[in-house]
Protein backbone atom coordinates (compact mmCIF):
# COMPACT_ATOMS: atom_id res chain seq x y z
CA UNK A 1 0.00 0.00 0.00
CA UNK A 2 0.92 3.46 -0.16
CA UNK A 3 1.06 6.20 2.16
CA UNK A 4 -2.17 7.28 0.74
CA UNK A 5 -3.42 3.96 1.31
CA UNK A 6 -3.62 3.14 -2.35
CA UNK A 7 -2.85 -0.98 -3.37
CA UNK A 8 0.15 -0.87 -5.33
CA UNK A 9 -0.42 -2.55 -8.81
CA UNK A 10 1.40 -5.15 -10.14
CA UNK A 11 3.91 -3.92 -13.10
CA UNK A 12 2.67 -3.65 -16.26
CA UNK A 13 3.63 -7.15 -17.92
CA UNK A 14 4.17 -5.18 -21.44
CA UNK A 15 7.00 -3.16 -19.98
CA UNK A 16 9.48 -6.35 -19.63
CA UNK A 17 12.48 -4.33 -19.74
CA UNK A 18 13.59 -0.66 -19.13
CA UNK A 19 13.47 -0.32 -22.68
CA UNK A 20 10.27 -1.78 -24.01
CA UNK A 21 10.72 -0.89 -27.43
CA UNK A 22 14.13 -2.12 -28.35
CA UNK A 23 16.11 -1.25 -30.86
CA UNK A 24 19.32 -1.55 -33.16
CA UNK A 25 21.53 -0.46 -30.50
CA UNK A 26 19.88 -2.25 -27.53
CA UNK A 27 20.48 -5.52 -29.74
CA UNK A 28 24.12 -4.74 -30.36
CA UNK A 29 24.52 -3.95 -26.48
CA UNK A 30 22.98 -7.00 -25.86
CA UNK A 31 25.29 -9.04 -27.94
CA UNK A 32 28.67 -7.67 -26.21
CA UNK A 33 27.01 -8.65 -23.05
CA UNK A 34 26.91 -12.22 -24.14
CA UNK A 35 30.31 -11.75 -25.09
CA UNK A 36 31.36 -9.90 -21.83
CA UNK A 37 29.92 -12.72 -19.59
CA UNK A 38 31.74 -15.13 -21.53
CA UNK A 39 34.99 -13.93 -20.83
CA UNK A 40 34.10 -13.61 -17.82
CA UNK A 41 32.65 -17.09 -16.84
CA UNK A 42 36.61 -18.21 -19.04
CA UNK A 43 38.98 -16.19 -17.36
CA UNK A 44 37.71 -13.81 -14.28
CA UNK A 45 35.83 -16.44 -12.08
CA UNK A 46 37.70 -14.95 -8.74
CA UNK A 47 35.85 -11.88 -9.88
CA UNK A 48 32.10 -13.97 -10.31
CA UNK A 49 32.64 -15.21 -6.82
CA UNK A 50 33.42 -12.05 -5.22
CA UNK A 51 30.48 -10.24 -6.93
CA UNK A 52 28.27 -13.00 -5.79
CA UNK A 53 29.08 -12.87 -2.41
CA UNK A 54 28.00 -9.22 -2.43
CA UNK A 55 24.73 -9.63 -4.32
CA UNK A 56 20.93 -9.20 -3.18
CA UNK A 57 17.94 -10.10 -3.38
CA UNK A 58 16.66 -13.75 -3.76
CA UNK A 59 15.75 -14.62 -7.68
CA UNK A 60 17.42 -13.81 -10.89
CA UNK A 61 14.51 -11.87 -13.34
CA UNK A 62 16.64 -11.12 -16.23
CA UNK A 63 17.02 -13.97 -18.81
CA UNK A 64 20.94 -14.71 -18.70
CA UNK A 65 22.86 -15.31 -15.41
CA UNK A 66 23.92 -12.15 -13.37
CA UNK A 67 27.11 -11.81 -12.54
CA UNK A 68 27.67 -8.10 -12.57
CA UNK A 69 25.69 -4.68 -11.87
CA UNK A 70 26.27 -4.39 -15.72
CA UNK A 71 23.69 -7.07 -16.41
CA UNK A 72 20.61 -5.24 -14.72
CA UNK A 73 20.78 -2.80 -16.84
CA UNK A 74 17.83 -3.68 -19.23
CA UNK A 75 15.76 -5.09 -15.82
CA UNK A 76 16.66 -2.01 -13.20
CA UNK A 77 12.51 -1.88 -13.20
CA UNK A 78 11.80 -5.58 -12.26
CA UNK A 79 12.29 -7.11 -8.78
CA UNK A 80 14.95 -9.35 -7.97
CA UNK A 81 19.10 -9.30 -7.57
CA UNK A 82 20.78 -6.11 -7.00
CA UNK A 83 24.06 -4.30 -4.88
CA UNK A 84 24.11 -2.00 -2.73
CA UNK A 85 26.11 1.78 -4.19
CA UNK A 86 29.08 0.53 -1.98
CA UNK A 87 29.46 -2.34 -3.83
CA UNK A 88 28.82 -1.70 -7.38
CA UNK A 89 32.08 -1.18 -9.04
CA UNK A 90 30.53 0.79 -11.76
CA UNK A 91 28.57 3.76 -9.84
CA UNK A 92 31.09 6.16 -10.71
CA UNK A 93 29.62 5.19 -14.35
CA UNK A 94 26.46 7.65 -12.88
CA UNK A 95 28.97 10.57 -12.47
CA UNK A 96 30.24 11.07 -16.14
CA UNK A 97 27.71 13.91 -17.03
CA UNK A 98 25.91 11.60 -19.18
CA UNK A 99 22.67 9.25 -19.74
CA UNK A 100 24.32 6.56 -18.38
CA UNK A 101 21.16 4.50 -20.20
CA UNK A 102 22.57 6.58 -23.68
CA UNK A 103 26.33 5.59 -22.91
CA UNK A 104 26.23 2.35 -25.74
CA UNK A 105 24.54 5.22 -28.14
CA UNK A 106 27.04 7.07 -27.49
CA UNK A 107 30.07 4.77 -28.30
CA UNK A 108 27.73 2.97 -31.06
CA UNK A 109 27.64 6.55 -33.24
CA UNK A 110 31.01 8.05 -32.10
CA UNK A 111 32.32 4.79 -32.91
CA UNK A 112 31.28 5.48 -36.85
CA UNK A 113 31.17 9.69 -36.61
CA UNK A 114 34.35 9.67 -35.25
CA UNK A 115 36.20 7.46 -38.64
CA UNK A 116 34.04 9.36 -40.75
CA UNK A 117 35.44 12.56 -39.43
CA UNK A 118 38.92 11.27 -40.16
CA UNK A 119 38.68 10.16 -43.43
CA UNK A 120 36.55 12.94 -44.29
CA UNK A 121 39.50 15.57 -42.92
CA UNK A 122 42.37 13.00 -44.69
CA UNK A 123 40.36 13.19 -48.05
CA UNK A 124 40.08 16.98 -48.19
CA UNK A 125 43.17 17.90 -47.05
CA UNK A 126 44.84 15.23 -50.23
CA UNK A 127 42.12 15.64 -52.44
CA UNK A 128 39.08 17.78 -53.03
CA UNK A 129 38.03 20.89 -50.85
CA UNK A 130 33.98 19.13 -50.93
CA UNK A 131 35.14 16.43 -48.25
CA UNK A 132 35.59 19.64 -46.07
CA UNK A 133 31.49 19.25 -46.34
CA UNK A 134 31.63 15.88 -45.15
CA UNK A 135 33.77 16.87 -42.40
CA UNK A 136 32.10 19.51 -41.20
CA UNK A 137 28.73 17.35 -41.14
CA UNK A 138 30.22 14.29 -39.39
CA UNK A 139 31.55 17.19 -36.97
CA UNK A 140 27.97 18.64 -36.20
CA UNK A 141 26.22 15.28 -35.72
CA UNK A 142 28.97 13.56 -33.07
CA UNK A 143 28.57 17.24 -31.49
CA UNK A 144 24.88 16.75 -31.51
CA UNK A 145 25.65 12.62 -30.04
CA UNK A 146 27.23 14.36 -27.23
CA UNK A 147 24.94 17.14 -26.94
CA UNK A 148 21.96 14.90 -26.75
CA UNK A 149 23.00 12.65 -23.67
CA UNK A 150 24.16 15.26 -21.54
CA UNK A 151 23.20 14.57 -17.88
CA UNK A 152 23.29 17.91 -15.85
CA UNK A 153 22.98 18.12 -12.18
CA UNK A 154 19.94 20.19 -11.16
CA UNK A 155 19.13 22.35 -8.44
CA UNK A 156 15.98 20.92 -6.57
CA UNK A 157 13.06 23.21 -5.27
CA UNK A 158 12.25 22.51 -1.82
CA UNK A 159 9.58 24.47 -1.25
CA UNK A 160 6.68 22.48 0.08
CA UNK A 161 3.37 21.83 -2.39
CA UNK A 162 5.97 22.76 -5.29
CA UNK A 163 5.24 20.55 -8.53
CA UNK A 164 8.62 20.59 -11.26
CA UNK A 165 8.55 20.06 -14.59
CA UNK A 166 9.19 16.17 -15.95
CA UNK A 167 11.56 17.18 -18.95
CA UNK A 168 13.41 20.03 -20.39
CA UNK A 169 11.58 21.57 -23.77
CA UNK A 170 8.89 24.00 -24.54
CA UNK A 171 5.24 23.97 -23.05
CA UNK A 172 3.16 23.76 -25.73
CA UNK A 173 -0.30 22.83 -24.17
CA UNK A 174 -2.15 23.50 -21.00
CA UNK A 175 -5.68 21.91 -20.69
CA UNK A 176 -8.42 21.66 -18.14
CA UNK A 177 -9.76 18.29 -17.79
CA UNK A 178 -12.97 18.01 -16.63
CA UNK A 179 -12.90 14.52 -15.18
CA UNK A 180 -9.84 12.16 -15.05
CA UNK A 181 -10.94 8.95 -14.56
CA UNK A 182 -7.01 7.78 -12.34
CA UNK A 183 -7.52 10.92 -10.56
CA UNK A 184 -11.15 11.08 -10.03
CA UNK A 185 -11.91 14.70 -10.22
CA UNK A 186 -10.74 17.20 -12.61
CA UNK A 187 -7.37 17.84 -13.21
CA UNK A 188 -4.76 20.06 -15.72
CA UNK A 189 -2.71 18.46 -18.37
CA UNK A 190 0.92 20.38 -19.32
CA UNK A 191 2.09 18.69 -21.98
CA UNK A 192 6.27 19.84 -23.23
CA UNK A 193 8.18 19.31 -26.53
CA UNK A 194 11.15 18.29 -26.37
CA UNK A 195 13.39 19.19 -29.45
CA UNK A 196 16.83 17.26 -29.92
CA UNK A 197 18.85 19.87 -28.22
CA UNK A 198 16.87 19.84 -25.07
CA UNK A 199 18.35 17.84 -22.31
CA UNK A 200 16.00 13.92 -22.86
CA UNK A 201 16.19 12.71 -19.02
CA UNK A 202 12.51 12.72 -17.68
CA UNK A 203 12.27 13.64 -13.42
CA UNK A 204 9.51 12.55 -11.19
CA UNK A 205 7.29 16.00 -10.59
CA UNK A 206 6.57 15.84 -6.83
CA UNK A 207 7.81 13.03 -3.49
CA UNK A 208 6.42 10.25 -4.84
CA UNK A 209 5.14 6.44 -4.85
CA UNK A 210 4.58 4.65 -8.27
CA UNK A 211 1.75 2.39 -7.16
CA UNK A 212 0.77 1.77 -11.35
CA UNK A 213 2.50 1.71 -14.74
CA UNK A 214 0.70 1.59 -18.31
CA UNK A 215 2.72 0.58 -21.76
CA UNK A 216 1.15 1.00 -25.16
CA UNK A 217 2.73 0.67 -28.08
CA UNK A 218 1.69 2.63 -31.30
CA UNK A 219 2.81 5.19 -34.24
CA UNK A 220 5.92 7.52 -34.41
CA UNK A 221 4.06 10.86 -35.40
CA UNK A 222 6.26 14.19 -34.82
CA UNK A 223 5.43 15.02 -31.53
CA UNK A 224 4.34 18.75 -32.42
CA UNK A 225 0.96 16.63 -33.72
CA UNK A 226 -1.66 17.08 -31.17
CA UNK A 227 -2.86 13.67 -31.93
CA UNK A 228 0.96 12.41 -31.30
CA UNK A 229 -0.35 12.15 -27.46
CA UNK A 230 -3.08 9.15 -28.56
CA UNK A 231 -1.76 7.37 -31.30
CA UNK A 232 2.40 7.21 -30.50
CA UNK A 233 3.65 4.84 -28.36
CA UNK A 234 3.71 6.23 -24.59
CA UNK A 235 4.26 4.64 -21.21
CA UNK A 236 2.75 6.18 -18.51
CA UNK A 237 3.35 5.93 -14.25
CA UNK A 238 0.63 6.92 -11.67
CA UNK A 239 2.70 7.71 -8.91
CA UNK A 240 1.01 9.51 -5.19
CA UNK A 241 2.59 12.16 -3.63
CA UNK A 242 4.37 11.58 -0.24
CA UNK A 243 3.14 14.85 1.29
CA UNK A 244 -0.34 14.60 2.26
CA UNK A 245 -3.40 14.96 0.88
CA UNK A 246 -1.05 12.46 -0.99
CA UNK A 247 -2.72 13.39 -4.59
CA UNK A 248 -2.51 11.39 -7.75
CA UNK A 249 -0.38 12.08 -10.48
CA UNK A 250 -0.14 10.63 -14.04
CA UNK A 251 3.27 11.39 -15.98
CA UNK A 252 3.56 10.25 -19.92
CA UNK A 253 6.89 9.83 -21.88
CA UNK A 254 5.69 9.53 -25.30
CA UNK A 255 7.72 8.67 -28.55
CA UNK A 256 8.27 11.21 -31.71
CA UNK A 257 8.97 10.84 -35.14
CA UNK A 258 12.72 10.64 -34.25
CA UNK A 259 12.78 9.12 -30.55
CA UNK A 260 11.47 5.95 -30.92
CA UNK A 261 12.58 4.74 -27.62
CA UNK A 262 11.17 5.53 -24.30
CA UNK A 263 13.32 4.43 -21.14
CA UNK A 264 11.71 3.84 -17.95
CA UNK A 265 13.64 2.11 -15.03
CA UNK A 266 10.72 3.10 -12.46
CA UNK A 267 8.89 -0.16 -10.58
CA UNK A 268 5.86 0.16 -9.18
CA UNK A 269 6.37 0.34 -5.59
CA UNK A 270 9.51 2.76 -5.96
CA UNK A 271 9.78 6.14 -3.87
CA UNK A 272 11.21 9.33 -4.77
CA UNK A 273 12.74 12.18 -4.12
CA UNK A 274 11.25 15.33 -5.88
CA UNK A 275 13.19 15.59 -8.96
CA UNK A 276 14.54 12.40 -9.17
CA UNK A 277 15.47 10.95 -12.94
CA UNK A 278 12.95 7.83 -13.45
CA UNK A 279 13.92 7.65 -17.39
CA UNK A 280 14.01 8.98 -20.64
CA UNK A 281 12.77 9.58 -24.25
CA UNK A 282 16.10 9.08 -26.67
CA UNK A 283 15.76 11.21 -30.15
CA UNK A 284 13.11 13.83 -29.34
CA UNK A 285 9.27 13.38 -28.05
CA UNK A 286 6.47 14.52 -25.79
CA UNK A 287 6.15 13.96 -22.14
CA UNK A 288 2.76 15.19 -20.51
CA UNK A 289 1.96 15.71 -16.69
CA UNK A 290 -1.63 15.44 -15.13
CA UNK A 291 -2.07 17.08 -11.71
CA UNK A 292 -5.31 17.80 -9.91
CA UNK A 293 -7.38 20.59 -10.34
CA UNK A 294 -8.07 22.15 -6.65
CA UNK A 295 -8.76 25.61 -5.65
CA UNK A 296 -5.68 26.53 -3.97
CA UNK A 297 -3.78 25.17 -7.22
CA UNK A 298 -1.66 28.23 -8.75
CA UNK A 299 -0.42 27.16 -12.31
CA UNK A 300 3.01 29.03 -13.17
CA UNK A 301 3.90 28.31 -16.27
CA UNK A 302 2.37 29.64 -19.69
CA UNK A 303 2.05 28.11 -23.34
CA UNK A 304 5.75 28.91 -24.84
CA UNK A 305 7.86 28.89 -21.57
CA UNK A 306 11.04 27.03 -21.98
CA UNK A 307 11.35 24.75 -18.77
CA UNK A 308 14.14 22.76 -17.22
CA UNK A 309 13.57 19.07 -15.73
CA UNK A 310 13.71 18.91 -11.72
CA UNK A 311 13.86 22.65 -11.67
CA UNK A 312 11.58 24.68 -12.74
CA UNK A 313 8.74 24.80 -10.81
CA UNK A 314 5.68 24.33 -13.18
CA UNK A 315 2.59 24.48 -10.18
CA UNK A 316 1.87 24.80 -6.71
CA UNK A 317 -0.69 23.65 -4.18
CA UNK A 318 -0.61 26.52 -1.54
Amino acid sequence: MTPGGREIQPHDSQIHCVQPGGGVCMRIELLWGYIRRAYLKTFRRRYIRRMEKTRKGDRNQCPWDVLDPRDLKFYANQCGYYWDKKDDPFTGRDNVGFARAGLAEMIIFSSVLLPALAASIWFAINGSSWWWLAAVVSLLLQAEVIWFFRNPKRVIPQQPGSVVSPADGKIDLIEEIKHDDVIDGPAIKIAIFLSVFNVHINRVPVACTVFASRYRQGKFLSALKPESAWENERLELWVESTEAPHRIMRIRQITGQLARRIVCWSKTGQTFERGAQFGMIKLGSRTELIIPKEQDLEVLVKLGDKVQAGSTVFARYK
